[in-house]
């Protein structure tokens, strides 16, 4: 015989009194007279079958809430539930008082299974000849609600809860253990449904669905009008049916001073009183929606829909308020309602820490968010994949020299792409192609390091949307475009010396059962060397300093960043970075790519990058850029000044090997992924 085989028998042995309740609880219930040994048997053969030490608590569920990184909360995500859990003390006294008197009102007497309830119980349904009264006491509903969930009206049932509720009584003796049985009952009880249809669990989700209070916080009258509501929570719900609502609260109090808990004067006042409700918006009130949205989105791919919505999860992001309110000043500044929309999104690119996230949509109106949804063409935005594809090649931007003629054919099948101004340039190096935004120049350079290079540099700079390895792509003609946290992410690669952050919006989960997750941790992999990077950062500071994004230069902090407008202006961005902080700014039509904007990204958008830069920076993301050296040489692509020998699709066309990855032979170890298996 297995171990808890014989403790079972040990417990069944033990339970001779039990079975006498459980047998008068039977011939009462039914109004049957069962014979003795018959009766014993009838029962033990039910009770038998059921063993509390078999049996795990259900979790009743409770919502998940979000806070910001200084702790403030920006609001609960949706469920199909509405539950807080509370520690008794937080209850209050009248609704603790209200719940025994009309629940149980010898709670504090019996040992679970109440006789003299079952009696009086029997009696009646004898008498009236219907099921008129039940017998159940506090602890038999808290195994239903609990550990069985089993609904039926049979007297199986009746009879299991029975022997179950008398093992927990046995479990939590006294009146500590009374007050715990209170407790979880009040805290896992249903209470009726909100408007929205949501299930109203525990009486802390209750308190605040019904009068915005919390439980302790609850007038005499308010905490009867919610004690009466598990025996019937739809047909006594107040939003519903007031009437019967305020005759079931009437009858609580009334119950309440005959059994003492109160005066009866004191009762009579209450009864007095309207239902007073107050419905609230304490669940579904919310800031910062777009991020909510967005942080249950990236748990649920993590951990699945029923946990992150009735987990009782308290998410911890790295979303910073006062970010976001300098962020929206920024916006409305340079921005008018009824024009195009913009957005910003900032990252710490050497945590990867998403701490601001805004934009001029309002929630109300879509639930897209354009800082993670949208897919736009990046505009000249992307030139900055062509350079960090050419500079980890080893070629020398500044030694590199190309022609810039708009309009010149550059493949057989007749790409000539045009300058902005529609003029050529001459000729220039790649650095100062780089601060004229020189479509003809990169056009030429991406041919000669290869589009399928182009691609590879894409992704190990952490841009995931789709390419196709197109000549096109140089300039930002992508099939499905990309999201500005996507740019974001593929400019801290730079900002962190060449190493590619993970986004992260979420530091810590906090569970119930006081376990914490952390389900995206800091994850930084070198792509680039730090030279390609360094390189990459000194040109993009002089672009910032005297080239295209001269509307984005800080006064009080060294910045870097490239300016991007699509055809048509469609689209217009800026992306660039501090030492530690990482921005991109997108202005369009969200609902069309062929509507113009009218801006360029040398304009507002530069403009609203520095507006909230200079207001959101401090010393801790400002200082001199990290210096490293690059290794380098002139270029001799065929569209190359003084060329001969193309570079596309040879990554060992680059010159002789060195220390920066991609030069030379490829260095398996710099990447995540071996080249060959990297996405497109």
């Amino acid at each position: 015989m297995s171990y808890a085989a014989r403790k079972r028998r040990q417990r069944r042995a033990k339970g001779g009194a039990t079975r006498v309740l459980l047998v008068l609880l039977v011939a009462l219930v039914t109004g049957t007279v069962v014979a003795g040994a018959g009766a014993v048997g009838y029962v033990a053969s039910i009770a038998d079958d059921v063993d509390l030490d078999d049996l795990k608590p259900a979790d009743p569920g409770a919502n998940s809430v979000v806070f910001a990184a200084d702790g403030t909360k920006l609001g609960y995500i949706d469920g199909p539930i509405l539950r807080q859990s509370i520690r008794g003390e937080e209850m209050g006294r009248y609704i603790r008082q209200a719940t025994v008197a009309v629940e149980d009102r010898r709670f504090y007497q019996h040992g679970g299974v109440d006789v003299e309830g079952v009696a009086r119980a029997a009696i009646r349904n004898v008498t009236e000849g219907a099921n008129r009264e039940g017998a159940s006491t506090l602890e038999m509903q808290l195994i239903r609600n609990l550990y069985t969930g089993d609904r039926d009206e049979s007297y199986k049932r009746k009879i299991r809860e029975a022997k179950l509720a008398d093992q927990l009584e046995k479990r939590h003796p006294g009146r500590e253990g009374k007050e715990w049985v209170l407790t979880k009952y009040l805290d896992s009880v249903p209470y009726g449904n909100a408007r929205n249809g949501q299930n109203i669990i525990g009486v802390a989700a209750a308190a605040r669905v019904y009068f915005n209070k919390r439980p302790k916080d609850l007038t005499l009258a308010q905490a009867a009008t919610i004690a009466g509501l598990p025996q019937a929570p739809s047909d006594y719900n107040p939003f519903y049916h007031p009437d019967a609502a305020l005759k079931r609260r009437n009858d609580v109090l009334r119950r309440m001073a005959e059994q003492g808990y109160i005066g009866y004067e004191e009762a009579a006042e209450a009864q007095d009183k309207p239902l007073g409700l107050k419905a609230s918006d304490y669940y579904t009130r919310r800031r910062e929606q777009f991020v909510i949205d967005y942080v249950r989105a990236e748990l649920i791919k993590k951990y699945g829909a029923n946990r992150v919505r009735e987990g009782g999860m308290r998410i911890h992001t790295t979303i910073s308020l006062k970010r976001q309110q300098l962020a929206r000043a920024a916006l409305a500044k340079n921005f008018v309602p009824g024009g195009p929309a913009s957005a910003i999104v900032s990252i710490n690119p050497k945590t990867g820490d998403v701490t601001t996230m805004a934009s001029t949509a309002s929630y109300a109106d879509s639930k897209y968010n354009l800082v993670t949804q949208s897919e736009r063409q990046p505009g000249s935005t992307f030139k900055t994949v062509v350079l960090m594809a050419a500079l980890r090649a080893g070629i020398d931007p500044d030694s590199t020299s190309y022609t810039s003629v708009s309009g010149q054919k550059l493949t057989p099948d007749g790409w000539a792409p045009k300058t902005f101004s529609g003029k050529s340039g001459g000729t220039m190096s790649i650095t100062k192609a780089t601060l004229a935004s020189d479509n003809s120049v990169y056009a030429q350079l991406d041919l000669d390091v290869g589009p399928q290079n182009v691609t590879k540099a894409a992704r190990l700079m952490g841009i995931t949307s789709t390419l196709q390895s197109l000549p096109a792509e140089s300039l930002g003609g992508l099939k499905h475009g990309v999201n500005p946290l996507e740019m974001a992410r593929a400019y801290s690669t730079i900002a962190n010396g060449g190493k590619r952050i993970t986004p992260r919006i979420v530091t810590r989960v906090e569970l119930p059962n006081g376990r914490t997750l952390r389900p995206q941790n800091v994850k930084a992999v070198r792509t680039f060397s730090a030279g390609v990077a360094s390189k990459a950062t000194e040109i993009l500071a002089k672009n910032v300093q005297g080239g295209t994004g001269r509307k984005a230069i800080l006064s009080n902090c060294p910045a870097a960043g490239k300016t991007g407008t699509t055809d048509r202006a469609a689209d217009a961005w800026f992306a660039g970075f501090t030492k530690g902080m990482t921005t991109v700014t997108w202005v369009g039509y969200p609902k069309s790519t062929l509507l113009s904007t009218g801006e360029q990204g040398g304009g507002r958008p530069a403009q609203t990058w520095h507006d909230f830069m200079a207001s959101a920076v401090d010393d801790r993301v400002c200082g001199p850029f990290p210096k490293a050296p690059f290794q380098g040489s002139r270029g001799t692509g065929e569209h190359a000044s003084g060329g001969s020998k193309a570079l596309r699709g040879d990554d060992d066309a680059a010159g002789p090997d060195s220390d920066v990855p991609g030069t030379g032979t490829p260095d398996p170890g710099a990447y995540e992924q071996p080249l060959q298996d990297l996405p497109r």
